[in-house]
């Protein structure tokens, strides 16, 4: 099996042996079910004859609100029905346990952010994943405290991002380089505290933090803590728009089960149709989602904020990924030669034909490929 990697600061490779704990605990779960998934001492993958379900990934975020809404709505069971499957979803926090989950054969498509996805495509060489969608866009900033008046103000302070490596902790890393700032494991005066999202908006309200570099709805949160927005990433990017959540497949899926991702597809779109023609009844499927995932729904003043944020589009913005791979290799903390060994840029890791059939089907605008 493969293992997730992240590159530490000093430049050494260290495993990421909770998420392959965590994915070999799935696939040993998953196998006693009788999906066809492999043991926890065996991950080569399904035979073609035994898929019976859909092991599909996502995380308990606003930002995979067309996942949470597929599965409220009922729209992915009622379009793999029609492949005599069930749709087994499974909860994910981070994105390196979602792509350890689809090495080891456990999971089959999951929605995930950037970062993790050409984690996957260049450990793998380019072989173990595709991406066959998008599901949303934007919605993301440098939130800080009401003193910091300026880039320069930033010198001697700490701003959290969520994780070292993810999408939100690269843009910050990113944005500081080009601004002549750098962070103090770099050499520089600018603190950065990785921390998961909730755990930052703890430490900004206590005053141990003085800002963040987070996706919605925790700017929204931020903001309403008495933070304001210093950069807003959408700015940063041409037409403001920049991939935050897309969706991959296991390749061997996609090969071997057109006919299955296929129906999935029709799924996400139909999703994404609901998101856009009738907001209020997708913001209360994710509300009662998030409610029945982690007991916590977001606050209606919050939600409506940061639904205004971010779009949801099947577009995966292909080129502001390859832009986020990067600016990831530009602060150390993407190899070069991992993207040359996957084949030294990202056309490979698109695979849009299933999608635009998906949209020409429902009378929709194709995307480019």
């Amino acid at each position: 099996m493969i293992g997730v990697r992240t590159r530490t600061r000093s430049g050494r490779i260290v495993a990421g042996i909770s998420a392959i704990v965590a994915a070999l605990a799935l696939a040993s779960c998953s196998s006693d079910s009788g999906s066809g998934s492999t043991s926890s001492d065996d991950t080569s993958p399904v035979a073609a004859d035994e898929i019976t379900t859909l092991r599909l990934g996502y995380f308990p975020n606003f930002t995979h609100a067309p996942a949470l809404v597929g599965v409220q709505e009922g729209f992915f069971k009622e379009a793999l029905a029609e492949q005599e499957l069930t749709v087994t979803p499974t909860i994910f926090n981070a994105g390196p346990d979602a792509v350890t989950a689809l090495f080891a054969g456990s999971l089959d498509i999951a929605y995930i952010g950037p970062n993790p996805t050409v984690n996957a495509y260049t450990e793998s060489e380019g072989d173990a994943v595709r991406v066959i969608a998008g599901a949303a866009s934007g919605g993301a900033a440098l939130v800080v405290s009401d003193d910091i008046t300026s880039t320069e103000d930033l010198s001697g302070k700490t701003l959290a991002s969520p994780q070292l490596g993810n999408t939100q902790d690269v843009a910050l890393r990113y944005w500081l380089k080009q601004n002549g700032l750098a962070s103090s494991d770099e050499g520089g005066d600018v603190s950065i505290s990785p921390q998961s999202n909730s755990e930052g908006l703890t430490a900004f309200a206590s005053g141990q933090i003085d800002g963040a570099w987070v996706p919605e709805p925790f700017v929204s949160q931020y903001l309403a803590q008495g933070a304001k927005v210093l950069v807003d990433e959408a700015t940063l990017w041409p037409k403001g728009e920049f991939v935050t959540t897309n969706v991959i497949v296991r390749t061997e899926i996609l090969e071997q089960y057109p006919d299955v991702v296929d129906s999935f597809l029709d799924a996400h779109v139909e999703a994404l149709e609901l998101i856009k023609k009738d907001p209020e009844t997708a913001k209360q499927d994710v509300n009662s989602a998030l409610q029945a995932l982690t007991g916590a729904p977001i606050d209606t003043k919050i939600l409506d904020q940061a639904w205004s944020k971010v779009t949801f589009t099947a577009d995966p913005l292909p080129a502001t990924l390859a832009a986020s791979a990067d600016h990831a290799v530009d602060v150390g903390l993407l190899e070069q030669g991992g993207i040359d060994a996957a084949g030294g840029d990202f056309d490979g890791l698109y695979d849009l034909g299933p999608l635009n059939a998906a949209l020409k089907k429902a009378g929709l605008e194709q995307v480019a490929s």
